[in-house]
């Protein structure tokens, strides 16, 4: 995330941070390997203060697919993938360089690198551009992970709000989506308290505790 403390969110599309980057990507590599994680989260980083967006756009992408190519050579020979996350700048951040899917998909088409993939937070994609059903079908080949919460309140995903999320589960089953659902909520509650939907969504699919089909026990 580089310097937070500064308003850091990120380095990787930051001109002039790249040695920083460098820096802040080992040690994400040394944690991952230590914990046994093989993904790992590339944040672009914030339209730096003083600038206007469109003025700095193109620096920026260069900067961004010069540290992507960097990270896909790295991460490589760990066997990780690198992800990058659309962060919606209407709402959450509104200097984060990379807010949707459409420009996190064109950058990784410019880069090229297959260990590259969309970590795709569908609180983001809803509030930029909604239209989730088509979204995921269009970019499910650079889908590498998937975050969940609701919008807006961004809570947990039986909550008041715009999304349907047993219809989300089922879409993403039909598709043969494998991977985890990272849950990226702010629990109403405690955190077991606010995974209480999870359970009833289990039962309402014929499943016991932990995903498991009554049918197979």
């Amino acid at each position: 995330p580089g310097d937070q403390e500064a308003g850091e969110m990120g380095l990787a599309a930051v001109p002039g941070r790249q040695a920083a980057f460098r820096q802040g990507l080992e040690a994400a590599v040394h944690y991952a390997r230590a914990v046994g994680c093989p993904r790992i989260h590339v944040m672009a980083g914030r339209v730096p203060l003083g600038t206007e967006r469109a003025a700095v756009a193109g620096e920026m992408e260069a900067t961004f697919i010069e540290n992507l190519r960097y990270t896909a050579d790295l991460l490589s020979q760990e066997d990780m993938i690198g992800l990058l996350e659309p962060i919606n700048n209407r709402i959450t951040d509104p200097r984060y360089y990379l807010n949707s899917p459409h420009q996190a998909a064109a950058i990784l088409e410019k880069v090229g690198r297959p260990n590259l993939k969309l970590q795709l937070d569908l609180f983001h994609c809803q509030i930029m551009d909604g239209n989730l059903s088509q979204n995921l079908k269009t970019y499910f080949p650079l889908i590498g992970h998937i975050q969940i919460a609701q919008v807006p309140g961004r809570h947990e995903p039986d909550s008041p709000g715009e999304l349907n999320f047993p219809y989300i589960f089922e879409l993403l089953e039909s598709l043969g989506y494998s991977g985890y659902v990272g849950c990226e909520y702010s629990p109403k509650g405690d955190t077991l308290e606010g995974l209480g939907w999870l359970r009833s969504y289990w039962e309402s699919r014929g499943l016991q505790h932990g995903g498991n089909s009554k049918a197979a026990k």
